[in-house]
């Protein structure tokens, strides 16, 4: 497919989008917890950084048993974080300096405090109420086992039996994730023409576009089978088949929600959050009249490993090339250990336990790891298509790992009978200012202490501040900065085509056009080209050779 000019071309092709976790990004009011307005006093932050978008975690009314992700009312805000005119200003100033906002929308379930799941635990079995969700009688004599052998996403089984109206056990409802998060029925007309609802309430106050929450998940196999090996448990992302991920159904959603957003003005887009394997499943949302943009989710379990990284971005690139449709590169979110930190241990997203989500913090190298972290933005902003970064990743923030076991939040602690910690660590509320007044400069409230935050931040935090590295030339700030700048001003960067250079099976290098490459060493110092001109490095250069674990890059003859 010939690609349009950087200029022509849809914005979210190229974009650079930064990711928003709004509890922990600023606090306006001084109670301890991210909000809206926190947003729109950091948008000068972001304009400096370079980012084009940015992606904002669910703010919608939510009891927060899974801090947004269990919604009780999609049309309005959550108290905590503002009220729907902070939202509409958040939108107009953000767009003012040429900035897109993407919301977060979550359709495989919602809150058990939603009204309709409330009026369905008021319903009788067979109700109309009871149809938008999952609710099936029991197995077992009396109905005492649970529907099917379906593993919750957060540990235990993934069916919650309610008491009914005569005051005795009854059927069970579906939830892949929370108690608190029962499945909607996606074969439900009621449920589709809800979201078509919510997503034009939306764009009609401006969104740009959706993250879409576990776009894979919507649709159930036909009558809820068994899958045939629970003790695997319920990985999100896993290269088998199961009956509650990757259903042919979900592309019809997909597409129709595509025609509401091409019915706006402003290329308004999508992006699926669809844990898939591998890359030609990944493909199949991204269909000229599906959704724009999917997570790479491959990244996030891809090892610091030169074949391995390039294996990935081959069949990545191969797999979006059949639909025309730009890679997505993401390296960090909100659900996974930090790069930092996973880089150094060689850690692969696994949910089992504390030990494998985190590794061993005795073999934590914090400065390689940081290395590694900052080649491997520079990597990812130098490939075709788009990228998302997550909030602090620009500063090499770490995995927290010394969370009071009495303040972890995640409902995956409780879940997995408290073995594995959750992602509580990649959430701790960002560090602006190194001083600890005003949670490291997180709250407007001078006087709120770090440990006082809604999660508490560890009295270390605070020299990884943004005022810390502003201004300083080795910093990762800077580096972050730099590179988006020079990403904006290439011709060659974002979308479009490159060429792999052959080096050793340590290096990976390509070039962009504009005479424009990158070398990532994961070996031993190599020699750069002779009379290459270095336009940005990820770590200090030893003359002309390129040390271990940097990236660089080039502009060459």
């Amino acid at each position: 497919m010939q690609l349009a000019p950087r200029t022509e071309r849809l914005w979210w092709r190229d974009a650079v989008t930064y990711q928003i976790y709004i509890r922990s990004f600023a606090d306006s009011n001084g109670d301890g917890i991210g909000d809206i307005n926190g947003i729109r006093s950091r948008l000068p932050y972001l304009k400096e950084l370079g980012i084009d978008a940015i992606w904002i975690t669910p703010w919608f009314p939510s009891p927060q048993k899974d801090h947004g992700y269990d919604v009780a009312n999609y049309f309005d805000i959550e108290p905590d974080y503002g009220t729907l005119a902070d939202a509409k200003a958040l939108i107009a100033e953000a767009h003012a300096i040429g900035i897109r906002i993407l919301l977060d929308i979550v359709p495989n379930h919602c809150s058990d405090q939603h009204e309709w799941f409330q009026a369905a635990l008021k319903a009788a079995p067979g109700s109309k109420e009871r149809e938008r969700f999952h609710f099936l009688d029991g197995k077992g004599k009396n109905g005492e086992l649970p529907p099917n052998n379906w593993p919750s996403v957060f540990g235990g089984v993934a069916w919650q039996r309610v008491i009914e109206a005569d005051s005795k056990p009854g059927q069970w409802y579906l939830h892949l994730f929370a108690t608190e998060q029962p499945d909607f029925n996606w074969e439900n007309a009621e449920v589709r023409e809800h979201f078509e609802n919510i997503l034009k309430f939306w764009l009609d106050l401006g969104i740009d576009g959706f993250r879409i929450d576990v776009a894979h998940a919507m649709i159930k196999a036909e009558g809820l089978p068994d899958i045939v090996e629970p003790e695997q448990g319920n990985e999100m992302l896993s290269a088998t088949q199961h009956p509650f991920w990757d259903q042919e159904g979900v592309h019809d959603i997909h597409r129709s929600w595509r025609k509401i957003l091409d019915s706006y003005p402003g290329d308004r887009m999508a992006v699926a959050e669809a844990w898939v394997s591998p890359a030609t499943r990944i493909a199949r949302y991204l269909r000229p009249d599906e959704l724009a943009n999917s997570f790479n989710f491959d990244f996030l379990i891809t090892l610091w490993d030169a074949p391995e990284i390039k294996g990935r971005i081959v069949t990545s690139m191969a797999a979006m090339a059949e639909v025309g449709a730009p890679s997505s590169w993401v390296f960090n979110n909100h659900d996974l250990v930090r790069s930092v930190d996973r880089f150094d241990l060689g850690l692969l997203n696994v949910d089992k336990s504390t030990l494998h989500r985190q590794g061993d913090a005795k073999k934590f190298n914090l400065e390689r790891g940081t290395r590694r972290a900052r080649a491997g933005a520079m990597l990812m902003l130098a490939l075709p298509g788009g990228a998302y970064v997550y909030q602090g990743e620009e500063l090499a923030l770490p995995e927290v790992r010394d969370i009071p076991e009495d303040r972890l939040t995640d409902p995956r602690w409780v879940m997995s009978g408290k073995v594995d910690r959750g992602r509580d660590g990649c959430r701790v509320p960002l560090p602006w200012h190194h001083e600890p007044t005003g949670a490291f400069g997180f709250s407007a409230n001078e006087s709120l202490k770090p440990v006082e935050a809604w999660l508490p931040q560890s009295e270390w935090w605070g020299k990884f501040a943004a005022s810390q590295q502003d201004g300083k030339a080795d910093s990762t700030l800077t580096m972050y900065r730099k590179a988006l700048a020079i990403r904006k001003v290439e011709a060659g960067l974002g979308d479009g085509p490159m060429t792999w250079l052959e080096v050793n099976d340590k290096v990976i290098a390509f070039a962009r056009p504009g005479n424009f490459v990158c070398y990532v060493n994961f070996g031993k110092e190599i020699s750069l080209p002779a009379g290459a001109e270095v336009l940005l490095s990820s770590g200090p250069l030893t003359g002309d050779k390129l040390p271990t674990d940097t990236a660089v890059w080039l502009r060459v003859n």
